[in-house]
Parts: C-alpha cells; structure tokens; sequence
C-alpha cells in the first residue's frame, strides 16, 4: 500500500523537521558544545550515503538509519546516563536530520534515492 501526502501534510512534516534542527541547535549550546565540533561533525550522518556504492537497497537502509530519529534519541539518553560528552554528538545528529527534513529530504525509498516519505527530493 502506498500513502501519498498531500501539501499540508508535507509542510507539517517539514515544519517538524525545522522544529527538530533548533532544538537540536539549543541542545547544542545549553550542554556547553563547541561549535569547531559542530561544523566538524554536522555531515557525518551523511557518511551512510556510501552504501549505496553497495546496491539502492543497502543504500537506502544505511541512509534511514542514519537520517532516523531513533539514533541521535539512543545516543542523548546514554550521555544522560552514562557519557555526558555524547550529549552535543546527539544535539549535532538530531539538527543535521532537523535541517535536511526541513529542506525536503526525507527517508529513503529502497527503490530510488530520490523518492523518499517527504515525496521527491527536494519537492513540497
């Protein structure tokens, strides 16, 4: 079954995307990060995008579990409880996903690169 959004539903999406780049940004800086980390680290969830040298399959799952909110979440809740120094890793990865949600890139389709739950790249 397929869903097909509409353009509210798209902006809302989107909107939440913007949402979770600036809490990510406050995040950031109410733990004390240094912002030379920020600028080092803000593309490295976009490393997984080498997987697709594998196959649009292995491509797309490397990509949804670096681009899913699940990560940056597991890895704030260990820096709570174990590794304070994970805290501004986690704010970095949740505004990196923010910021590209926000601008249309949503999870990857295993089908295309450019289909993804946000509707084409770019699109919306």
């Amino acid at each position: 079954m397929t869903i097909t959004l509409d353009r509210p539903m798209i902006a809302i999406l989107r909107l939440e995307g913007a949402a979770a780049l600036a809490a990510g940004l406050a995040g950031f800086a109410l733990v004390g990060g240094h912002w030379q980390t920020f600028a080092l680290l803000v593309l490295a969830p976009d490393l997984a995008m080498l997987a697709y040298l594998l196959g649009p399959v292995a491509g797309a799952r490397a990509y949804n579990l670096a681009h899913s909110h699940v990560g940056p979440a597991l890895l704030a809740a260990m820096g709570l409880w174990l590794a304070p120094g994970l805290l501004p890793v986690a704010c970095i990865w949740l505004a990196h996903i923010g910021f590209d949600r926000a601008m249309g890139y949503g999870l990857k389709s295993e089908r295309t690169f450019g289909i993804t739950h946000l509707g084409r790249i770019g699109k919306g």
